[in-house]
């Protein structure tokens, strides 16, 4: 009888030899051939599609084995650094971590309540128009049936394709499909499992990933794993002697917490398998986006030899045309153009040329019990707000709904999810399919400069800030407040206006029966309206047609 460890070494063995053959074949990386080469020059000939432009509201699962212990953001790497709250959490309720390392909570990962298909339809019902992903985090265990890394969701954890489940879904319901790797990253974001605690009883005692070895899981759940292939190996090790969680902290955050592109110096392996990995992420799911947590590129070549490769792909199952989305950060102005600029959990201040997106999510981006507890969710008419004004700017939202590490959302996520729905039940005409009008609206500067992380800094709205969106020959105003003597004032299409000089022959309000009645002068478009509605987000729409 072929027992399932033997079939599990079997496995292991198997995918070792794809994986020496895999690195011995992508030195040189192969490319799919096409009319885009690995150059940021050549690059610059991808177009936005179009189904992105009109789509303007996606829907992301942020979901990884670091929502097991529901402790929020970065669990991975905080559970090894002494003086966090999740090396705190870590061992109290699991154990020291040069015991119980991070590859017992991939393992404790079985996302046994998660139901995909009524996920999606409450995405879809919210008013998604496309679906990411996350394939990798920093964690270093791939979602999906990786062939060149044995550290993945179907071996370890859930035993599930996770990507590839999403993915089937996702085209069934009509959504647009994206996954995101943030692997890059973790060849200096895990080394802190090869610390060691500067302080307390365990002081100076190595953390697990510093000396496991593939021998040690014989006869274990992880019989036939290596370790190292997990925590990447030994690249930036925190020396030894360092005697304070002060110390330790310093050395951390000037050495492995640096966010770099390069590549790791010493560990060619880890460049050629990321390659390897991303390929066949792409290969075997075809996705609409492929989401970088990385500043422009990651690894150098190897991020410019996986984008040419995608966009050549992708041309070629859409008959030369490329639909492909490359979301990448902070774009160099000689690089703008190469891929679509993303800002994570921040938004433009003005009209940008190129299509854009912010990320953000509506709690932490992993999981975290405390938020729900505390009742601290984003709200539905933030988000609709957000969504307004991101539109009006010519970018699209990418929303995280956090799933708990059993695949589930909780009481709060689920009201919040139909709140938007209705919302956007009234006042999609208004989002998708549109474009930027010459100007994005009215009121103050609501966030300071174009960036990642500007949302926190940002006024809240009220009656005063408008934006508009355009489809056709119709403009949509939306109004972020309620005024308190009941009229709807626009400066910007006053009579006379340059950048509205025609005439206006019938206003609406999104949602409600009949005309507005309205006049219009050289200060203003002025419109009478209705009694405010009832539990309705301050975010009221209005069509105007000219």
């Amino acid at each position: 009888m072929i027992t399932r460890r033997t079939l599990l070494k079997g496995m292991a063995a198997a995918s070792a030899s794809l994986r020496l053959k895999g690195v011995a074949r992508a030195q040189s990386n192969e490319i799919t051939p096409g009319a885009f080469q690995p150059t940021w020059e050549s690059l610059k000939q991808w177009r936005m599609p179009e189904w992105f432009r009109d789509a303007k509201f996606g829907m992301w699962a942020h979901w990884s084995a670091q929502c097991v212990p529901e402790q929020g953001d970065w669990y991975a790497r905080h559970m090894y650094i002494q003086g966090m709250p999740q090396y705190d959490f870590h061992v109290k309720t699991y154990g020291h971590p040069s015991k119980v390392g991070f590859k017992e909570i991939d393992h404790m990962w079985k996302a046994e309540r998660w139901q995909p298909e009524q996920l999606l339809d409450l995405y879809v019902g919210a008013g998604a128009k496309y679906f990411v992903s996350l394939a990798v985090h920093h964690d270093n265990l791939d979602c999906w049936d990786s062939k060149y890394h044995s550290w993945n969701s179907v071996r370890v954890g859930p035993g599930k394709d996770i990507v590839g489940t999403w993915a089937r879904l996702a085209r069934a319901r009509g959504l647009r499909f994206g996954v995101s790797n943030h692997s890059a990253h973790a060849w200096h974001w895990l080394q802190t499992a090869y610390g060691y605690d500067p302080e307390g009883p365990m002081a100076g005692v190595r953390y697990d990933a510093y000396t496991l070895k593939s021998s040690d899981g014989k006869g274990r759940w992880w019989d036939g794993l290596d370790p190292q292939e997990l925590y990447t190996g030994r690249n930036m090790v925190i020396p030894d002697g360092l005697t304070t969680i002060k110390e330790a902290q310093a050395w951390h955050d000037a050495n492995d917490r640096k966010w770099t592109e390069l590549p790791p110096p010493n560990n060619p392996e880890f460049v050629r398998t990321w390659y390897l990995r991303c390929k066949d992420l792409v290969d075997k799911y075809q996705p609409d986006m492929l989401y970088f947590d990385d500043t422009e590129l990651p690894l150098g070549q190897a991020g410019l030899d996986i984008t040419a490769h995608y966009y050549n792909s992708n041309a070629a199952r859409h008959g030369g045309q490329t639909e492909a989305v490359v979301a990448a950060k902070n774009l160099s102005p000689q690089h703008i153009g190469a891929t679509m600029l993303d800002i994570e959990r921040g938004r433009a201040q003005t009209i940008l040329e190129a299509p854009w997106q912010t990320d953000t999510c509506i709690g932490d981006w992993h999981y975290k019990r405390s938020i729900f507890e505390q009742h601290q969710y984003k709200t539905a008419e933030t988000v609709a707000q957000t969504l307004v004004d991101i539109v009006s700017k010519n970018g699209n939202l990418l929303l995280n709904i956090p799933l708990r590490g059993d695949g589930s959302i909780d009481e709060d996520e689920h009201a919040f999810l139909i709140d938007l729905a209705r919302w956007m039940t009234v006042h999609g005409e208004g989002i998708y399919g549109t474009r930027p009008f010459k100007v994005y609206g009215e009121g103050a500067p609501d966030v300071s400069t174009s960036g990642d992380f500007n949302e926190s800094k940002a006024r809240p709205y009220d009656a005063n800030d408008l934006r508009f969106t355009q489809k056709g020959n119709v403009i949509y105003i939306f109004m972020l407040g309620w005024p308190a003597d009941g009229m709807l004032r626009v400066k910007s299409f006053a009579r006379g206006s340059s950048v509205y000089p025609g005439e206006i022959h019938e206003i609406q309000m999104l949602g409600a029966s009949g005309k507005l009645r309205f006049k219009r002068d050289q200060n203003a478009l002025a419109a009478k309206l209705p009694p405010k509605p009832e539990n309705h987000l301050n975010a009221f729409g209005f069509k105007v047609l000219s």
